[in-house]
């Protein structure tokens, strides 16, 4: 996705360094381009750009320093978080929230974003929730489930929703609560009953979201949190008791 030719038009003239760095900017901003996704080679974007490598490596310095990218000498320059995302995971980290709260914290973001998602009805950010609907659903069907990968692309439908629903505020809010989640237990998809449950609560989602319907859409992700919360509790529960 990072190395599509039409990302990468050829430059205007002018400061040049300053147009690669707003090129890039921009194409970070369209959420084409993910914090954590990597810019295509040194060569290869230089090439796509119409500009020299030195002129390139000086936009990514400035990029750098401003911390929009991160540049991880022999693997690559990433996009980086942004500083409000940063901010919010040390502040959300050193408060320890307890796992309602972070429960009660999905349900402030994801269902009105269920419900601007379905209103908005953006086609080409509701292909990517299809995409990522398919990809978690053919996963899930697999004989030997790597469940690891499964929270993993859990997370990314969910976090699709959220873009769909056009405020990348929530977006990156929703990604810090999902990393701290994924820190704190394993997926609950592996309490027995749940994964069948999971898949029938993301394909309301889904359908709610496809035919517009913000309403059904709020109800459906609320049923589906309202699910996750009861099967993560359970199973604090039954390791304390355990314990």
């Amino acid at each position: 996705m990072s190395s599509d030719p039409q990302l990468w038009a050829p430059l205007r003239q002018g400061s040049v360094s300053d147009l690669i760095a707003r090129r890039i900017l921009e194409v970070i901003a369209s959420d084409r381009l993910r914090p954590g996704d990597r810019l295509p080679p040194e060569r290869e974007l230089a090439a796509m750009l119409g500009t020299s490598r030195p002129s390139l490596r000086e936009a990514l310095r400035s990029l750098k320093a401003q911390g929009h990218v991160e540049i991880r000498h022999g693997s690559g320059v990433f996009v980086a978080d942004p500083a409000t995302t940063r901010t919010l995971r040390q502040a959300l980290l050193a408060e320890e929230m307890s796992l309602t709260e972070l429960f009660d914290m999905r349900e402030v973001l994801e269902l009105p974003a269920a419900a601007w998602a379905a209103s908005h009805q953006d086609a080409d950010r509701l292909a990517r929730v299809r995409e990522a609907y398919d990809t978690l659903m053919a996963a899930s069907a697999e004989d030997d489930v790597d469940w690891r990968r499964l929270q993993e692309l859990d997370a990314a439908f969910h976090m699709r929703i959220v873009e769909a629903a056009g405020n990348r505020f929530l977006t990156r809010t929703l990604g810090v609560l999902q990393e701290i989640l994924a820190r704190g237990m394993e997926t609950t998809l592996q309490i027995p009953g749940r994964l069948q449950h999971s898949r029938r609560e993301h394909e309301r989602i889904l359908d709610a979201l496809v035919s517009g319907d913000p309403a059904a859409a709020r109800r459906a992700a609320s049923a589906h949190i309202q699910g996750a919360r009861k099967a993560a509790l359970k199973r604090v529960q039954d390791s304390s008791g355990g314990a």
